[in-house]
């Protein structure tokens, strides 16, 4: 596992930010951390990356002990904060230069042009950082992460500031890292979960409590089977609640219904049944699911 994080506490006086946190993030994994503000997202990552330091429990990267072997971790990570540090006195390649001098990099200056490149800074690597919108700011934060090629990347909103274009290539540019590394993604735009990662950790009062793939999050949170169905002829509600197991039904306007049944029984089989044995043309037939934000809302509500 590249990342192992045990049954980590953080205390600040008697309030517990962190409370017995136990995952595992895996290489080829873009793993999303979701939880509201003062969950303990941030706290957490910043143990992660040796920022701040446990009341008890143990953080590893890469088989390394982020307490016990300080340097051999860090190596191994990327990391964005969420308050991007920046030195904004110093040009953009200059600054990833400096960046790269500091974890001893050989091909530093390729290396620096190599992400300039990957993270669309080509016009803007002649400016000084502070003249740089907080997108392109955003984006040479990205790029210091990924300079020296870390095996564990951890971003904290890295898509912050950036407009929809920007939102997109580097939503794609995570997606690809993914698929070589292991990436945690903390994020408020709960779409972007959905869009780009393959498994999700909730985080709500310093305890996980929900951990999973997206998918099977919606399952896990889905008390019941909600269809939309639409038929060319007219239709009445009292001949589709006498479907088996349909326990509501709903007018959605013209001949558009919408069926609700419990999460054991799909009833679209028997909705198709129905529309030949009765000769209806069905228009739409699909099965709702749980979106991410009200996944997120069930379980921090």
């Amino acid at each position: 596992m590249s990342v192992q994080v045990s049954h980590l506490v953080k205390r600040y006086g008697e309030q517990r930010a962190v409370d017995d946190v136990t995952f595992e993030a895996r290489p080829g994994e873009v793993l999303g951390f979701l939880g509201p503000n003062g969950a303990g997202k941030t706290t957490t990552m910043k143990i992660i990356t040796g920022f701040l330091p446990a009341t008890s429990g143990e953080a590893r990267v890469c088989g390394y002990d982020v307490v016990a072997q300080p340097m051999e971790a860090r190596a191994c990570i990327g990391y964005l904060p969420e308050h991007n540090p920046l030195y904004r006195d110093m040009y953009v390649r200059e600054y990833l230069e400096f960046v790269g001098s500091i974890h001893r990099l050989p091909n530093r200056r390729a290396r620096a042009e190599e992400m300039i490149e990957r993270t669309g800074l080509e016009s803007h690597c002649h400016k000084r950082i502070g003249e740089l919108s907080k997108g392109y700011r955003q984006r040479v934060g990205l790029a210091q992460a990924m300079l020296h090629d870390p095996k564990v990347l951890i971003l904290d909103e890295p898509t912050s500031g950036l407009d929809p274009n920007q939102i997109i290539e580097i939503r794609q540019l995570i997606k690809e890292l993914g698929k070589e590394k292991t990436v945690i993604l903390s994020t408020h735009i709960l779409a972007e979960v959905e869009a780009i990662c393959s498994r999700a950790i909730i985080i709500h009062h310093g305890k996980v409590v929900a951990d999973g793939s997206i998918e099977a999050l919606k399952r896990r949170m889905a008390g019941q089977n909600i269809i939309t169905v639409e038929f060319a002829q007219p239709v009445e509600a009292h001949q589709l609640k006498a479907l088996p197991y349909v326990q509501e039904v709903k007018s959605l306007g013209g001949n558009r219904w919408r069926l609700i049944a419990p999460a054991s029984h799909d009833p679209r089989a028997d909705i198709s049944a129905f529309a030949a044995e009765h000769r209806l043309t069905l228009l739409e037939l699909h099965k709702e699911t749980l979106s991410v934000e009200e996944v997120f809302q069930q379980l921090t509500r």
